[in-house]
Protein backbone atom coordinates (compact mmCIF):
# COMPACT_ATOMS: atom_id res chain seq x y z
CA UNK A 1 0.00 0.00 0.00
CA UNK A 2 2.79 2.14 0.60
CA UNK A 3 4.28 1.68 -2.74
CA UNK A 4 1.43 2.51 -4.35
CA UNK A 5 0.87 5.67 -2.39
CA UNK A 6 4.08 6.83 -3.62
CA UNK A 7 4.10 5.44 -7.20
CA UNK A 8 0.90 6.22 -8.30
CA UNK A 9 0.99 10.04 -7.88
CA UNK A 10 4.20 10.06 -9.59
CA UNK A 11 3.28 8.34 -12.52
CA UNK A 12 0.05 10.78 -12.73
CA UNK A 13 2.79 13.42 -12.24
CA UNK A 14 4.71 12.56 -15.13
CA UNK A 15 1.81 12.20 -17.63
CA UNK A 16 0.49 15.44 -16.80
CA UNK A 17 3.95 17.00 -17.42
CA UNK A 18 4.43 15.04 -20.67
CA UNK A 19 1.19 16.55 -21.78
CA UNK A 20 1.14 19.75 -20.97
CA UNK A 21 4.41 20.58 -23.18
CA UNK A 22 2.78 19.85 -26.12
CA UNK A 23 -0.40 21.36 -24.80
CA UNK A 24 1.99 24.62 -24.10
CA UNK A 25 3.15 25.08 -27.79
CA UNK A 26 -0.03 24.68 -29.23
CA UNK A 27 -1.62 27.55 -27.01
CA UNK A 28 1.51 29.67 -27.55
CA UNK A 29 0.55 29.23 -30.92
CA UNK A 30 -2.96 30.05 -30.86
CA UNK A 31 -1.60 32.80 -28.58
CA UNK A 32 0.09 34.31 -31.39
CA UNK A 33 -2.41 34.51 -33.25
CA UNK A 34 -5.18 35.89 -31.87
CA UNK A 35 -2.17 38.62 -31.01
CA UNK A 36 -1.72 38.83 -34.62
CA UNK A 37 -4.91 39.50 -35.75
CA UNK A 38 -5.79 41.77 -32.86
CA UNK A 39 -2.62 43.97 -33.28
CA UNK A 40 -3.67 43.90 -36.87
CA UNK A 41 -7.04 45.10 -36.08
CA UNK A 42 -5.55 47.84 -33.82
CA UNK A 43 -2.63 48.71 -36.57
CA UNK A 44 -6.39 49.62 -39.06
CA UNK A 45 -7.94 51.71 -36.71
CA UNK A 46 -3.72 53.29 -35.68
CA UNK A 47 -4.31 54.56 -39.40
CA UNK A 48 -7.95 54.91 -39.67
CA UNK A 49 -7.87 57.66 -36.12
CA UNK A 50 -4.19 59.26 -38.26
CA UNK A 51 -6.37 60.24 -41.19
CA UNK A 52 -9.27 60.83 -39.43
CA UNK A 53 -7.48 63.42 -37.33
CA UNK A 54 -6.41 65.41 -40.27
CA UNK A 55 -9.46 64.85 -42.71
CA UNK A 56 -12.56 64.85 -40.88
CA UNK A 57 -13.67 66.90 -38.42
CA UNK A 58 -16.55 64.16 -36.82
CA UNK A 59 -15.47 63.76 -33.09
CA UNK A 60 -18.04 61.11 -33.24
CA UNK A 61 -16.26 58.75 -35.48
CA UNK A 62 -12.77 59.52 -33.87
CA UNK A 63 -14.64 58.26 -30.78
CA UNK A 64 -15.92 55.17 -31.84
CA UNK A 65 -12.56 54.28 -33.60
CA UNK A 66 -10.77 54.89 -30.15
CA UNK A 67 -12.98 52.99 -28.58
CA UNK A 68 -12.76 50.34 -30.71
CA UNK A 69 -9.23 50.09 -30.12
CA UNK A 70 -9.58 49.96 -26.36
CA UNK A 71 -11.85 46.98 -26.84
CA UNK A 72 -9.12 45.63 -28.57
CA UNK A 73 -6.66 46.15 -26.62
CA UNK A 74 -8.05 45.00 -23.68
CA UNK A 75 -8.57 41.94 -25.01
CA UNK A 76 -4.77 41.95 -26.03
CA UNK A 77 -4.21 42.48 -22.68
CA UNK A 78 -6.49 39.66 -21.78
CA UNK A 79 -4.36 36.94 -24.02
CA UNK A 80 -1.45 37.75 -22.40
CA UNK A 81 -3.03 37.31 -19.13
CA UNK A 82 -4.10 34.06 -20.04
CA UNK A 83 -0.73 33.18 -22.13
CA UNK A 84 0.76 33.70 -18.44
CA UNK A 85 -0.84 31.89 -16.70
CA UNK A 86 -0.29 29.01 -18.88
CA UNK A 87 3.25 29.69 -18.31
CA UNK A 88 3.47 29.95 -15.15
CA UNK A 89 1.41 26.66 -14.54
CA UNK A 90 4.32 25.02 -16.77
CA UNK A 91 7.14 26.54 -15.04
CA UNK A 92 5.49 25.38 -11.36
CA UNK A 93 4.95 21.40 -13.18
CA UNK A 94 8.60 21.90 -14.87
CA UNK A 95 10.62 22.74 -11.31
CA UNK A 96 8.65 20.18 -10.33
CA UNK A 97 10.40 17.41 -12.42
CA UNK A 98 13.65 19.12 -11.81
CA UNK A 99 13.40 18.74 -8.18
CA UNK A 100 12.12 14.92 -8.62
CA UNK A 101 15.28 14.34 -10.71
CA UNK A 102 17.25 15.93 -8.16
CA UNK A 103 16.02 13.48 -5.86
CA UNK A 104 16.48 10.27 -8.16
CA UNK A 105 20.12 11.41 -8.87
CA UNK A 106 20.89 11.67 -5.23
CA UNK A 107 19.25 8.13 -5.04
CA UNK A 108 21.71 6.64 -7.97
CA UNK A 109 24.95 8.19 -6.94
CA UNK A 110 24.34 6.72 -3.85
CA UNK A 111 23.72 3.24 -5.25
CA UNK A 112 26.58 3.70 -7.53
CA UNK A 113 29.17 4.73 -5.08
CA UNK A 114 27.76 1.61 -2.41
CA UNK A 115 28.27 -0.14 -5.93
CA UNK A 116 31.91 1.18 -6.40
CA UNK A 117 33.21 0.62 -2.92
CA UNK A 118 32.35 -3.04 -3.09
CA UNK A 119 34.52 -3.34 -6.27
CA UNK A 120 37.08 -1.64 -4.56
CA UNK A 121 37.03 -3.63 -2.23
CA UNK A 122 36.63 -6.67 -3.72
CA UNK A 123 39.18 -5.84 -6.72
CA UNK A 124 41.50 -9.04 -5.90
CA UNK A 125 40.60 -12.40 -7.53
CA UNK A 126 41.12 -14.18 -4.51
CA UNK A 127 39.43 -12.83 -1.88
CA UNK A 128 36.25 -13.90 -4.36
CA UNK A 129 37.43 -17.30 -4.56
CA UNK A 130 37.74 -17.50 -0.98
CA UNK A 131 34.40 -15.51 0.04
CA UNK A 132 32.62 -18.15 -2.44
CA UNK A 133 34.36 -21.14 -1.15
CA UNK A 134 33.67 -20.05 2.60
CA UNK A 135 29.97 -20.31 1.65
CA UNK A 136 27.26 -22.43 3.75
CA UNK A 137 26.11 -24.64 0.96
CA UNK A 138 26.18 -24.58 -2.73
CA UNK A 139 22.64 -22.16 -3.27
CA UNK A 140 24.58 -19.45 -1.07
CA UNK A 141 28.14 -20.48 -3.43
CA UNK A 142 26.13 -19.82 -6.46
CA UNK A 143 24.67 -16.40 -5.32
CA UNK A 144 27.98 -15.04 -4.25
CA UNK A 145 29.35 -16.02 -7.22
CA UNK A 146 26.96 -14.25 -9.48
CA UNK A 147 27.10 -11.09 -7.34
CA UNK A 148 30.42 -10.88 -8.66
CA UNK A 149 30.20 -11.73 -11.76
CA UNK A 150 26.86 -8.93 -12.11
CA UNK A 151 29.22 -6.30 -10.09
CA UNK A 152 30.73 -5.04 -13.10
CA UNK A 153 27.77 -5.27 -15.79
CA UNK A 154 25.69 -3.12 -12.61
CA UNK A 155 28.41 -1.18 -12.05
CA UNK A 156 27.94 0.00 -15.84
CA UNK A 157 24.16 -0.10 -15.88
CA UNK A 158 24.00 2.56 -13.08
CA UNK A 159 26.07 5.02 -14.12
CA UNK A 160 24.27 4.87 -17.57
CA UNK A 161 21.22 5.86 -15.58
CA UNK A 162 22.83 8.74 -13.95
CA UNK A 163 24.15 9.72 -17.78
CA UNK A 164 20.35 9.28 -18.71
CA UNK A 165 19.17 11.22 -15.32
CA UNK A 166 21.73 13.98 -15.82
CA UNK A 167 21.22 14.78 -19.14
CA UNK A 168 17.17 14.69 -18.71
CA UNK A 169 17.54 17.16 -15.94
CA UNK A 170 19.99 19.39 -18.32
CA UNK A 171 16.83 19.60 -20.86
CA UNK A 172 14.36 20.33 -18.14
CA UNK A 173 16.66 23.00 -16.98
CA UNK A 174 16.82 24.72 -20.68
CA UNK A 175 13.31 24.01 -20.45
CA UNK A 176 12.81 25.96 -17.70
CA UNK A 177 15.12 29.15 -18.63
CA UNK A 178 13.04 29.14 -21.93
CA UNK A 179 9.53 29.07 -20.21
CA UNK A 180 10.53 31.96 -17.91
CA UNK A 181 11.97 33.64 -20.72
CA UNK A 182 9.05 33.81 -22.39
CA UNK A 183 6.77 34.29 -19.38
CA UNK A 184 9.17 37.63 -18.86
CA UNK A 185 8.53 38.35 -22.88
CA UNK A 186 4.51 38.07 -22.23
CA UNK A 187 4.98 39.82 -19.17
CA UNK A 188 6.82 43.21 -20.70
CA UNK A 189 4.17 43.06 -23.73
CA UNK A 190 1.03 43.35 -21.20
CA UNK A 191 2.64 46.36 -19.80
CA UNK A 192 3.13 48.63 -23.12
CA UNK A 193 -0.03 47.61 -23.72
CA UNK A 194 -1.68 48.78 -20.48
CA UNK A 195 0.51 51.98 -21.37
CA UNK A 196 -0.96 52.26 -24.80
CA UNK A 197 -4.80 51.50 -22.83
CA UNK A 198 -3.68 54.07 -20.25
CA UNK A 199 -3.31 56.72 -22.87
CA UNK A 200 -6.31 55.79 -25.45
CA UNK A 201 -8.27 55.87 -22.32
CA UNK A 202 -6.78 59.69 -21.85
CA UNK A 203 -7.62 60.34 -25.57
CA UNK A 204 -11.35 59.07 -25.12
CA UNK A 205 -11.97 61.04 -22.53
CA UNK A 206 -10.63 64.21 -24.09
CA UNK A 207 -12.86 63.73 -26.93
CA UNK A 208 -16.04 63.05 -24.69
CA UNK A 209 -15.18 66.50 -23.12
CA UNK A 210 -15.00 68.00 -26.41
CA UNK A 211 -18.13 66.82 -27.90
CA UNK A 212 -19.80 68.14 -24.38
CA UNK A 213 -18.37 71.62 -24.82
CA UNK A 214 -19.50 71.63 -29.19
CA UNK A 215 -22.79 69.75 -28.69
CA UNK A 216 -24.32 72.11 -30.72
CA UNK A 217 -21.94 71.07 -33.68
CA UNK A 218 -22.10 68.02 -33.13
CA UNK A 219 -26.07 67.80 -33.16
CA UNK A 220 -25.62 69.50 -37.13
CA UNK A 221 -23.27 66.42 -38.30
CA UNK A 222 -25.86 63.91 -36.69
CA UNK A 223 -28.93 65.55 -38.53
CA UNK A 224 -26.15 65.56 -42.04
CA UNK A 225 -25.73 61.76 -40.96
CA UNK A 226 -29.21 61.39 -40.41
CA UNK A 227 -30.40 62.46 -43.80
CA UNK A 228 -27.44 60.66 -45.62
CA UNK A 229 -28.67 57.19 -43.92
CA UNK A 230 -32.19 58.00 -44.55
CA UNK A 231 -31.60 58.13 -48.33
CA UNK A 232 -29.57 55.27 -48.49
CA UNK A 233 -32.30 53.24 -46.84
CA UNK A 234 -35.09 54.38 -49.21
CA UNK A 235 -32.62 53.59 -52.43
CA UNK A 236 -32.05 49.79 -51.23
CA UNK A 237 -35.29 49.71 -50.53
CA UNK A 238 -36.32 51.00 -53.93
CA UNK A 239 -33.89 48.29 -55.44
CA UNK A 240 -34.96 45.63 -54.21
CA UNK A 241 -38.93 46.02 -54.58
CA UNK A 242 -37.98 46.86 -58.09
CA UNK A 243 -35.70 43.66 -58.38
CA UNK A 244 -38.56 42.00 -56.73
CA UNK A 245 -40.97 43.35 -59.28
CA UNK A 246 -38.90 42.06 -62.26
CA UNK A 247 -38.87 38.90 -60.91
CA UNK A 248 -42.41 38.46 -61.96
CA UNK A 249 -43.60 36.48 -65.04
CA UNK A 250 -46.80 37.40 -67.00
CA UNK A 251 -48.91 35.18 -65.13
CA UNK A 252 -48.29 37.14 -62.23
CA UNK A 253 -45.56 34.85 -60.59
CA UNK A 254 -42.73 35.70 -58.67
CA UNK A 255 -40.08 34.06 -60.90
CA UNK A 256 -37.08 33.83 -58.04
CA UNK A 257 -34.00 31.86 -57.67
CA UNK A 258 -35.35 29.97 -54.71
CA UNK A 259 -32.77 27.04 -54.66
CA UNK A 260 -30.02 29.86 -54.61
CA UNK A 261 -31.62 31.08 -51.70
CA UNK A 262 -32.30 28.37 -49.89
CA UNK A 263 -28.40 27.32 -50.43
CA UNK A 264 -27.77 31.42 -49.41
CA UNK A 265 -29.56 30.33 -46.28
CA UNK A 266 -28.08 27.39 -45.48
CA UNK A 267 -24.91 29.09 -45.37
CA UNK A 268 -26.28 31.02 -42.63
CA UNK A 269 -23.29 31.83 -40.14
CA UNK A 270 -20.60 30.77 -42.53
CA UNK A 271 -20.34 33.48 -45.58
CA UNK A 272 -16.87 34.67 -45.83
CA UNK A 273 -16.60 38.20 -44.98
CA UNK A 274 -16.82 40.88 -47.98
CA UNK A 275 -13.64 42.28 -46.39
CA UNK A 276 -11.00 41.59 -43.89
CA UNK A 277 -11.22 44.36 -41.21
CA UNK A 278 -12.39 45.40 -38.11
CA UNK A 279 -16.36 46.27 -37.06
CA UNK A 280 -16.66 49.51 -35.65
CA UNK A 281 -20.42 50.20 -35.91
CA UNK A 282 -22.97 46.90 -35.29
CA UNK A 283 -26.42 46.75 -36.90
CA UNK A 284 -29.33 47.65 -34.85
CA UNK A 285 -30.58 50.75 -32.53
CA UNK A 286 -27.69 52.65 -30.65
CA UNK A 287 -27.62 55.58 -28.89
CA UNK A 288 -24.83 58.70 -28.74
CA UNK A 289 -21.94 57.36 -26.14
CA UNK A 290 -22.40 60.51 -24.65
CA UNK A 291 -25.82 62.26 -24.88
CA UNK A 292 -27.03 58.71 -23.84
CA UNK A 293 -30.94 60.35 -24.93
CA UNK A 294 -29.70 60.89 -28.46
CA UNK A 295 -30.56 58.18 -30.75
CA UNK A 296 -28.04 57.57 -33.64
CA UNK A 297 -29.67 56.60 -37.07
CA UNK A 298 -30.95 53.15 -36.83
CA UNK A 299 -28.04 50.49 -38.82
CA UNK A 300 -29.13 48.15 -41.31
CA UNK A 301 -25.95 46.92 -41.72
CA UNK A 302 -22.27 47.21 -40.21
CA UNK A 303 -19.21 49.15 -40.88
CA UNK A 304 -15.62 47.36 -41.49
CA UNK A 305 -12.76 49.52 -40.82
CA UNK A 306 -10.43 48.48 -43.68
CA UNK A 307 -6.79 49.48 -44.88
CA UNK A 308 -6.47 52.03 -47.55
CA UNK A 309 -7.26 50.44 -50.88
CA UNK A 310 -8.38 47.18 -49.58
CA UNK A 311 -10.46 44.92 -52.01
CA UNK A 312 -14.06 43.89 -51.21
CA UNK A 313 -15.36 40.69 -52.36
CA UNK A 314 -18.97 38.96 -52.78
CA UNK A 315 -20.26 37.19 -49.71
CA UNK A 316 -22.30 34.56 -52.00
CA UNK A 317 -22.90 33.14 -55.56
CA UNK A 318 -25.62 36.22 -57.32
CA UNK A 319 -26.48 38.65 -60.06
CA UNK A 320 -25.09 42.47 -60.11
CA UNK A 321 -28.71 44.17 -59.92
CA UNK A 322 -27.54 47.72 -59.63
CA UNK A 323 -24.36 50.11 -58.84
CA UNK A 324 -25.65 53.39 -57.44
CA UNK A 325 -23.62 56.61 -56.07
CA UNK A 326 -24.98 57.81 -52.34
CA UNK A 327 -24.17 61.48 -50.82
CA UNK A 328 -21.88 60.20 -47.91
CA UNK A 329 -21.22 56.29 -49.10
CA UNK A 330 -19.87 57.06 -52.65
CA UNK A 331 -20.28 53.78 -54.88
CA UNK A 332 -22.38 50.79 -53.81
CA UNK A 333 -23.25 47.84 -55.54
CA UNK A 334 -26.19 45.56 -54.54
CA UNK A 335 -25.92 41.59 -55.30
CA UNK A 336 -29.10 39.52 -55.67
CA UNK A 337 -28.96 36.16 -53.95
CA UNK A 338 -32.99 34.71 -54.94
CA UNK A 339 -34.99 36.53 -52.62
CA UNK A 340 -31.70 37.64 -50.66
CA UNK A 341 -29.72 40.33 -50.92
CA UNK A 342 -26.01 41.77 -50.15
CA UNK A 343 -25.05 45.45 -50.39
CA UNK A 344 -21.61 46.89 -50.53
CA UNK A 345 -21.41 50.56 -49.91
CA UNK A 346 -18.34 53.28 -49.85
CA UNK A 347 -16.69 51.74 -52.97
CA UNK A 348 -13.86 53.51 -54.60
CA UNK A 349 -13.96 51.77 -57.40
CA UNK A 350 -16.21 48.75 -59.23
CA UNK A 351 -15.01 45.79 -61.03
CA UNK A 352 -18.17 44.58 -61.68
CA UNK A 353 -21.09 46.07 -63.65
CA UNK A 354 -25.25 45.46 -63.66
CA UNK A 355 -26.44 41.99 -64.98
CA UNK A 356 -23.06 40.43 -63.98
CA UNK A 357 -23.09 36.90 -62.40
CA UNK A 358 -20.52 36.71 -59.44
CA UNK A 359 -19.08 34.24 -57.51
CA UNK A 360 -18.44 33.60 -53.89
CA UNK A 361 -15.13 35.66 -52.94
CA UNK A 362 -14.74 37.37 -56.27
CA UNK A 363 -13.67 41.07 -56.03
CA UNK A 364 -16.59 43.28 -56.68
CA UNK A 365 -14.37 46.48 -56.07
CA UNK A 366 -12.15 48.57 -53.59
CA UNK A 367 -13.08 50.58 -50.62
CA UNK A 368 -12.83 54.10 -50.64
CA UNK A 369 -11.68 56.84 -47.73
CA UNK A 370 -14.41 59.34 -47.24
CA UNK A 371 -13.67 62.14 -44.49
CA UNK A 372 -10.86 60.22 -43.28
CA UNK A 373 -12.60 57.02 -43.26
CA UNK A 374 -11.69 53.95 -44.98
CA UNK A 375 -14.65 51.68 -44.31
CA UNK A 376 -16.82 48.93 -45.81
CA UNK A 377 -20.57 49.59 -45.52
CA UNK A 378 -22.12 46.34 -45.66
CA UNK A 379 -25.90 45.21 -45.53
CA UNK A 380 -27.61 41.59 -46.04
CA UNK A 381 -31.63 42.12 -46.70
CA UNK A 382 -33.95 39.10 -46.91
CA UNK A 383 -36.64 40.47 -49.15
CA UNK A 384 -37.52 44.09 -47.64
CA UNK A 385 -36.35 43.18 -44.26
CA UNK A 386 -32.74 44.28 -43.07
CA UNK A 387 -30.50 41.24 -41.28
CA UNK A 388 -28.12 41.97 -39.01
CA UNK A 389 -24.84 40.61 -41.27
CA UNK A 390 -22.54 39.22 -38.01
CA UNK A 391 -25.03 36.60 -38.13
CA UNK A 392 -24.56 35.55 -41.55
CA UNK A 393 -20.57 35.63 -41.77
CA UNK A 394 -18.44 33.22 -40.22
CA UNK A 395 -17.44 33.78 -36.48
Amino acid sequence: MKFSRIIIPAILFFSVLGTAMPLLAQDTREYEERKARLEKEIGILDRQLSENASRSRSELSRLTLVRTKISGRRALIKESDRQIRRYSDDIYLTQRQINRLNARLDTLSSYYERLILNAYKNRDARLWYMYILASEDLGQAFRRYSYFKNLSAETRAQAGKIKDAREELEEQKARLRKLKAGAEEVRAERQAELAALQKEEAEAEKIVSDLKRNKARYQKELASKKRQVEALDREIQKIIEAAMKASKGKDGKTEIDYRLAEEFSKNKGRLPWPADGVVVDRFGQHYHPVFTNVKLPFNNGISIALPEGAGVNAVFDGTVKQIVVMPGYNQCVLVQHGNYFSFYCKLKSTSVKAGDKVKTGQKIGTVDTINGETQLHFQIWQGNKPQNPETWLRK
